[in-house]
């Protein structure tokens, strides 16, 4: 059975760091593409960066390019978020998500990924 679970979220100020983590049951990261996405309350899913497959470059939405890195772990079977300089605008659930068909083009789209974690609160106060 496939399993995602993230972790990691909380509440912090405005310019402060959280590390989201996400960890793989069932299936190898490696060999999956896989993504962060994020949903405030009221808005849709949105992506914030993700990556094809095992050492491929990250690919980062603009508003988190610069503040926000993508990294993994795979002897752990993990990914993580890395997230800096918070701002209250990025006040969401952060969900990572895997892919095998997911190709440059859609990595982007929630509709291209087939697992998903249950999501963690990232709450970011001014």
């Amino acid at each position: 059975q496939v399993q995602l679970v993230e972790s990691g979220g909380g509440l912090v100020q405005a310019g402060a760091s959280l590390r989201l983590s996400c960890t793989a049951s069932g299936l190898r990261l490696t060999n999956y593409a896989v993504g962060w996405f994020r949903q405030a309350p009221g808005k849709e899913r949105e992506f914030v960066t993700s990556t094809r497959r095992n050492g491929a470059p990250a690919y980062y939405a603009d508003s988190v390019k610069g503040r926000f890195a993508f990294s993994r772990d795979n002897a752990q079977n993990m990914v993580f978020l890395q997230m800096n300089s918070l701002k209250p605008e990025d006040t969401a659930v952060y969900y990572c998500a895997a892919s095998q068909r997911a190709i440059v083009s859609t990595l982007n789209r929630p509709s291209a990924y087939d697992h998903w974690g249950q999501g963690t609160q990232v709450t970011v106060s001014s």
